[in-house]
């Protein structure tokens, strides 16, 4: 059993290796201002002031896209907003670009973190390998990598029985009221026929029922014009012929 732990964040691993990689002298060509960009940048980290943070780092790589400090502490600032997709490049940009061991063992600290975020843990086990390769005495790199190897070995959680009963009764009960609101609407319209006078009900004779009425009228008359025909035919009666 692991004994619970809080987890090592990568700002907490930024913050220091900020520190450490202002220190560290930017190339002349660059002058203050790439500079400038940075420590303020830095100032508005502490700030958490998250996403200024990341205009001025992004300012600064534009200035000078191989800085080293810009993608890291760029990283950072992704990292706690939590685009973590974004950080991992920006991290592995300042690995690709970074020449001390103490920066590259921070980056892949860092990406193993943002691995973990996303429940990666293969790939975040990858990452704490790297960073322990580099520093064999990072005790936080060495407990994340426990942990990540922990969390390989658990299954996924299957969904629990209480709520797919609890599904199932929200789907029974949407039918029961679909079902109750359509036999309404039947009783609704029982209701209104019912309530019709027969001059309404006329109205609402079937054509089929009207043509019916009229062929047995037209028959009645043709039946009524054939008697008078016949008895026209009959000879009068006269006076007796004696």
């Amino acid at each position: 059993m692991i004994v619970k732990r809080t987890f090592v964040s990568a700002s907490v691993r930024g913050a220091c290796a900020a520190g450490l990689l202002l220190l560290m002298p930017l190339a002349a060509a660059t002058g203050q201002t790439t500079r400038s960009l940075v420590n303020g940048g830095n100032d508005m980290y502490r700030d958490k002031k998250y996403s200024d943070a990341e205009v001025n780092y992004r300012k600064a790589l534009e200035k000078e896209k191989g800085l080293v400090q810009g993608h890291f502490n760029l990283g950072d600032a992704l990292t706690q907003q939590g685009k973590y997709d974004e950080a991992v490049k920006e991290y592995q940009d300042a690995l690709a670009k970074a020449e001390g061991k103490e920066t590259k063992a921070y980056a892949n600290y860092n990406i193993g973190n943002s691995m973990m975020k996303q429940q990666k843990y293969k790939d975040a086990v990858g990452s704490y390998v790297d960073a322990l390769k580099l520093d064999p005495k990072d005790d936080d790199a060495r407990y994340n990598l426990s942990y990540a190897l922990e969390k390989l070995k658990v299954p996924p959680p299957k969904p629990q029985k209480n709520q797919d009963k609890k599904d199932q009764d929200n789907k029974d009960q949407q039918k029961k009221d679909q079902d109750k609101k359509n036999q309404d609407q039947k009783n609704k319209q029982d209701n209104q026929k019912q309530q019709q006078s027969p001059q309404q009900q006329q109205k609402q004779m079937s054509r089929a029922d009207a043509q019916r009425i009229l062929d047995v009228l037209k028959n009645s008359e043709k039946d009524v014009q054939k008697k008078l025909h016949t008895r026209q035919a009959v000879r009068p009666k006269t006076d007796k012929d004696w």
